[in-house]
């Protein structure tokens, strides 16, 4: 069983604790539609990839 050798002082353990923290997601406008996607994914509007349409996508127009 493994035994810490010193003793970890409280501000030493919680600030390693404090670093877990939320962060927001890289989200740039698509070039077809200009709606918000996430990096390097398909646009769930349109459904083009890099330039590409990969995915048809019904109008819900």
């Amino acid at each position: 069983m493994a035994v810490p050798k010193n003793k970890i002082s409280k501000s030493k353990g919680r600030s390693r604790y404090a670093n877990w923290k939320l962060t927001t997601p890289g989200l740039t406008a698509c070039p077809q539609c200009h709606e918000l996607k996430k990096n390097h994914h398909v646009c769930p509007k349109c459904g083009y990839y890099d330039g590409e349409l990969v995915v048809n996508k019904k109008n819900e127009d």
